[in-house]
């Protein structure tokens, strides 16, 4: 008999058939437990401490998977679905990857009673587009107007977290925010609303600012703290006296010639300042670097000015004062100039920062996040985030949905009906994923301290005999409740994409059958090889 010839190189490992499934489906299921126990309002937070003993505590799944730098191929494609699920919609992360982990967690049982996968990707993708299919005929509409309803479904988004003991200020500020910075047809543009946070006060102090809060100084003590009534330049040139593009060496043989030289450089920059002065401006932010000698000139004329100012602040004061962004001082006039009711600088904490506010009309905000520690203070802001992103995505859809669990067992109950209508063992299979879609609310359950099997029998109960498409679970005392009348709301998108993703990537893993690992490479889906250790 001949010997088999080796086909790959030295140190490559190799996992194939029912072997290389269960290893992905492990790896998937891994990522999935991770962050399972921070769901809903009773969730737990992580602890992640990086190579440098930088510490970060936060219930968010997006940020849980970012920071614990997985190395396993498998368990990356699930933690891509956190990111598109966070670039998408903003929240929802964890709920997608929890889906994504039962999902194949159920395949599994399907192909242990010896049923193929192409059997169950079939099923799979049939049960995904019904899904998509139900979500969308039972969502309810939404519209800028309503304001108490957005402002349930940003509270939704904070709750079980950190801030949730401030929800009710913050869900106001950010529904306020966001009414700001939309357009006349209703768009959002999240760019428009700058998130700033500062320490030493407590979450209640967290405001919203009419305009933009920067985090920069007034250049030089001699100008005036505050400007009211402030007419304002956006510069985004050096003002400095400009750089040529190649060396250059200036030869002076007479003493003389060089107080000329000297005389001139004052006299550019005098212009600089005289133009700037002349247009009426009486606060400058400028995007490059601004002499020393313009410095202690503005201040002479008594002009508020600050240097180095991100791109993406200029733009945004742009849009919260109507000032054009000027690239040339000579352009500047009246005409281009933005308004302010006041500009100051106030001192924040140990820091100073420069608050451009009372802007009328802005279209540009700014929420300042206070807290008293700096771990309170990024976990509030990625609160504030999520209620952005939850509210944001439901007037983008217009369309809204229930929370608590009550949506997945809708979603469960309708598949079950569509499956007795399929013949094969697709039927199986979209019974499976329809298994699968409980797992949100005997999670939430399990994180609540309840029994998962009383819950989810009485959710069920509720959906099929009493018809309550909204009936969630009351984490407070394990009963039925009607979620939507409750308040805790959630935009149609997170659940439309997160039951699209979770589906795609478990599609695609199950569709793997061969694992061919270059040697170096993580073998085992296991701590060492998850970067969980």
């Amino acid at each position: 008999m001949a010997q088999q010839p080796e086909l790959l190189a030295d140190g490559t490992s190799r996992n194939q058939g029912r072997t290389a499934q269960r290893m992905n489906i492990l790896a998937a299921k891994l990522v999935g437990e991770t962050v399972r126990t921070t769901l809903g309002p009773q969730g737990m937070d992580k602890m992640i401490v990086d190579a440098l003993g930088e510490v970060i505590i936060t219930n968010d799944g997006a940020t849980i998977l970012k920071e614990m730098n997985i190395e396993h191929p498998t368990a990356k494609m699930v933690v891509e679905v956190a990111k598109t699920q966070e670039d998408e919609v903003g929240d929802g992360t964890t709920t997608a990857v929890v889906l994504a982990g039962e999902l194949l967690k159920q395949a599994e049982d399907l192909i242990d009673q010896n049923i193929h996968p192409t059997v169950i990707i079939k099923g799979y993708q049939l049960a995904s587009e019904k899904a998509q299919i139900v979500l969308e005929n039972i969502a309810e509409p939404i519209t800028l107007k309503d304001t108490a309803t957005l402002k349930k479904l940003s509270m939704t988004a904070m709750t079980g977290k950190v801030a949730e003991h401030a929800k009710e200020l913050l869900s106001d500020i950010v529904v306020l925010a966001l009414k700001k910075v939309s357009d006349e047809d209703g768009f959002i543009d999240l760019e428009n609303i700058k998130v700033e946070k500062k320490t030493g006060s407590t979450i209640h102090q967290t405001q919203l600012i009419q305009g933009i809060v920067l985090d920069k100084e007034k250049v030089h003590n001699g100008m005036p703290k505050f400007a009211e009534n402030a007419k304002i330049a956006l510069i985004d040139s050096p003002l400095e006296i400009a750089q040529t593009e190649t060396d250059a060496k200036i030869s002076i043989n007479d003493p003389s010639k060089l107080q000329e030289f000297l005389d001139m450089e004052q006299h550019m920059l005098e212009q600089l300042v005289n133009k700037i002065k002349a247009s009426g401006a009486s606060v400058v932010f400028c995007q490059k670097g601004i002499d020393d000698v313009v410095q202690y000139l503005l201040a002479k004329q008594g002009i508020y000015a600050c240097r180095r100012v991100k791109k993406s602040d200029i733009y945004k004061l742009s849009r919260a004062t109507g000032a054009a962004i000027v690239t040339n001082v000579n352009d500047l006039s009246s005409a281009s100039l933005g308004k302010a009711g006041l500009v100051r600088e106030v001192k924040v904490g140990d820091e100073y920062m420069t608050y451009v506010e009372e802007c009328k009309n802005p279209k540009a905000v700014t929420i300042l996040v206070r807290a008293s520690t700096d771990h309170i203070a990024d976990e509030v802001r990625r609160a504030v985030d999520d209620a952005l992103g939850n509210v944001s995505s439901a007037l983008r859809a217009r369309r809204i949905v229930a929370g608590a669990g009550a949506c997945e067992i809708e979603l469960a109950r309708n598949l079950n009906h569509f499956a007795r209508t399929l013949s094969g063992k697709e039927q199986l299979a979209v019974n499976a994923f329809a298994k699968a879609m409980e797992v949100i609310p005997r999670t939430l359950s399990e994180n609540a301290g309840l029994d998962p099997i009383d819950v989810i029998t009485e959710l069920r109960s509720a959906h099929e005999k009493g018809h309550q498409k909204w009936a969630g679970l009351n984490v407070e005392n394990g009963k039925a409740f009607d979620a939507f009348k409750k308040g805790i709301l959630e935009p149609l998108p997170i659940k439309t994409q997160a039951v699209a993703s979770a589906s795609d990537v478990a599609i695609m893993i199950l569709r793997i059958d061969d694992v061919i690992i270059a040697g170096g490479q993580p073998e085992q889906p296991m701590n060492q090889g998850m970067g969980l250790e």
